[in-house]
């Protein structure tokens, strides 16, 4: 095997870097993830994730965790409604379809995959800051000035990835819509009324080029998602003091002035904001040839893209399945000679879910947009 006597570097320990991790780990190879999170316990922020069939679950299933998954994840339906809250189309899982794409917590996964590993297989608290060659190996350099050494680097630490300047020259690209998200504590108590209008699925309602998505079980928490195009005048920063909610209730609230008093309760109810920025790193051009040692990019790290078609971590979870395949498929003379079988691949699907995803983007700005056609 390729991998025989060499050690791994995972820079990152997301779903994708640490699927990458438990399939190379099935395989007998040395990996070690290195992670910026102080601990294991770390909260993840965002909304849940949904793994799809042919692709995320198809990674689960060959590291031998997609009934784990099913255990843990929760399907749901979609209610869409309109912006005084009327609900105009509703649809329920079947036992037919329940599984297809269900919904789950961003750290209930991360557990999941880490229960998986060989102990202390990730080393937490390991903001990686650089690389160089150092003879046959890369020397790694850590914020906190602790330093390792592997033979083979795979970066998998997201889409604002320092590490992708060894890979590629290509920068990421705003894609000009603008993300608020917020977290909503016990909202069956702060945000009730809201709360009942979910009857238990993910929410969304469109108007004017203001979109709302809102899924009322996150452990505990209801997450939601204000999707807009960016105004012009934030055309360098972010335009909000989201530390300071009481500003961006303000925002949200004269943004929504004539919607239903639910979503404006929402808001309201709100215990964080933050702002996102959609981005996208384009596959445009090919990746630098000359790479003295052996790396590549996995997940956000090697295609960026708006989250409009669901497939960012899906297409990561492929980049684990091909990249881990192709080092111990034992098809290849060199990690060179891999890498680049996994990139060609790559390159191919990540561009057509980049394409999905941006034309998606494109109509949901439309104000005329409804979330119907999403869902039929």
């Amino acid at each position: 095997m390729l991998l025989k006597n060499k050690k791994v570097a995972i820079i990152g320990a997301g779903p994708v870097g640490l699927t990458m991790a438990k399939l190379l780990q099935q395989k007998g190879a040395d990996v070690t993830v290195y992670e910026r999170d102080k601990d294991a316990h770390a909260r993840i922020w965002g909304g849940t994730l949904d793994l799809h069939k042919g692709s995320g679950q198809d990674a689960l299933k060959k590291a031998g965790l997609l009934e784990s998954y099913y255990n843990i994840a929760t399907p749901m339906g979609i209610i869409i409604a309109d912006e005084q809250g009327k609900v105009l189309l509703t649809k329920k899982p079947t036992p037919e379809d329940q599984y297809d794409n269900p919904e789950i917590n961003r750290n209930d996964l991360r557990k999941m995959l880490l229960g998986s590993l060989i102990n202390d297989t990730v080393v937490w608290d390991r903001k990686c800051t650089g690389l160089e060659p150092q003879g046959e190996k890369w020397l790694l350099h850590f914020e906190n000035g602790m330093q390792g050494t592997a033979d083979l680097v795979i970066a998998a630490n997201g889409g604002m990835s320092k590490l992708r300047n060894y890979v590629t020259n290509t920068e990421a690209e705003d894609t000009g819509t603008f993300i608020i998200q917020g977290d909503v504590p016990q909202p069956e108590i702060n945000c009730p009324e809201f709360y009942q209008l979910c009857d238990g699925n993910r929410l969304m309602a469109a108007k004017q080029g203001n979109l709302l998505v809102a899924n009322p079980y996150n452990n505990g928490v209801l997450s939601y998602g204000i999707i807009f195009k960016k105004p012009e005048e934030w055309a360098h920063h972010n335009g909000l003091d989201y530390q300071n909610t009481n500003s961006v209730v303000t925002f949200l609230s004269n943004r929504f002035v004539n919607w239903d008093e639910r979503y404006k309760l929402l808001f309201r109810s709100t215990s964080s904001f933050w702002g996102l920025q959609t981005r996208k790193l384009p596959l445009n051009e090919a990746w630098k040839s000359n790479r003295p040692l052996p790396i590549t990019l996995i997940g956000d790290a090697a295609h960026l893209m708006p989250p409009f078609a669901g497939k960012g971590v899906n297409t990561g979870l492929m980049d684990a399945m091909i990249l881990s395949e192709s080092f111990t498929n034992e098809k290849h003379e060199t990690l060179h000679d891999a890498i680049e079988y996994y990139e060609q691949q790559m390159f191919v699907y990540a561009a057509e879910a980049q394409s999905e995803s941006s034309r998606n983007e494109i109509e949901m700005r439309h104000p005329d947009f409804s979330f119907r056609k999403f869902i039929q």
